[in-house]
């Protein structure tokens, strides 16, 4: 009988009873394997504890929880020679369009403004523009920036997007590699951040990129937080070259209750959940990945160590 370990912190024993339902044939495990045990071929993984991953026998494919990885790369914790799947859904794309067309339209249409003038008793009508009047850039055209991109140009949006290699997006202006990223986010309205986190793209929102757009403008960050230099985000907010940010992510999580953002008029949080992870939908992909495997086919989403995602 084959075996698959969810390591999840979250709950795992809920995830266990799905696979169970999708795979019958399997035994799934919630508890560390112990030295000697029969091997276990799949791991399913969040954030483990260290020596997790390294301590399961006889592993051979470790299933990721999360679109992003790249601290499962940084820990050291799973050998080279295991590959990584990382999780992409339909669940996890849907999720983060919503929150992000929700975040842009409200500012693009005054409404984090409305609603600071009603908690005044002001009544003070706003110049409003139409979509196609406004210019976003999206950064990353992966299994979440395409979807997100493709929403904007849906909606009228005059759409950008940027990313390591050359992707073709109907309706989307595209841009690749570091010596375009200037042509990119330059004269946006709104600049949305949904790319991988590696050492080419960490701290890739600073002064330098933020100053390229216009005066006013608003960043939207639903990637991770150690994309963004946050003095510099606040010297922007605070200068007023930008007038807003939605911030899903950080670089401490949860946000220390003394980081200045949390009391920044200009900025609204939430507490990572733009994407959040639909049990259901995030099963299936997995169970589809693991067929694929012991069939010998390519699987979605595998990570390129190279290129860190």
């Amino acid at each position: 009988m084959k075996r698959i370990f969810i390591a999840s912190r979250g709950n795992p024993e809920q995830l266990a009873q799905l696979f169970r339902a999708e795979l019958p044939d399997y035994e799934v495990l919630t508890e560390q394997p112990k030295p000697g045990d029969a091997d276990v071929p799949y791991i399913v993984v969040g954030r483990p504890l260290p020596g997790v991953i390294r301590a399961v026998p006889g592993l051979k494919l470790v299933l990721s929880l999360n679109a992003g990885i790249e601290h499962l790369l940084a820990s050291g914790e799973v050998p080279d020679h295991l590959p990584i799947v990382r999780l992409v859904d339909d669940g996890l794309a849907l999720g983060m369009a919503e929150w992000v067309l929700a975040q842009a339209l409200a500012w693009h249409r005054n409404l984090f403004l409305y609603a600071e003038q009603q908690a005044r008793g002001e009544w003070t009508p706003q110049p409003e523009k139409l979509a196609n009047e406004r210019k976003v850039t999206v950064l990353g055209a992966g299994a979440l920036g395409r979807p997100v991109a493709e929403h904007f140009v849906r909606f009228g949006f005059d759409t950008r997007v940027w990313a390591r290699s050359h992707h073709e997006i109907e309706g989307a202006t595209t841009y690749a590699g570091m010596d375009q990223l200037a042509n990119a986010v330059r004269g946006s309205d709104i600049l949305v951040n949904l790319l991988p986190l590696t050492n080419e793209t960490a701290d890739i929102v600073d002064l330098d990129v933020i100053g390229m757009l216009t005066d006013g403008a608003f960043f939207i960050n639903g990637a991770r937080g150690g994309h963004v230099v946050d003095a510099d985000l606040l010297a922007a907010l605070d200068g007023g070259k930008l007038s807003g940010a939605a911030l899903d992510v950080f670089r401490i999580e949860p946000l220390p209750s003394d980081d200045p953002l949390w009391k920044h008029p200009k900025v609204r949080l939430s507490p990572h959940v733009a994407a959040p992870t639909h049990q259901h939908m995030a099963v299936k992909e997995m169970v589809s990945n693991i067929k694929r495997f012991e069939r010998g086919e390519p699987i979605p989403h595998a990570v390129d160590r190279s290129l860190g995602y």
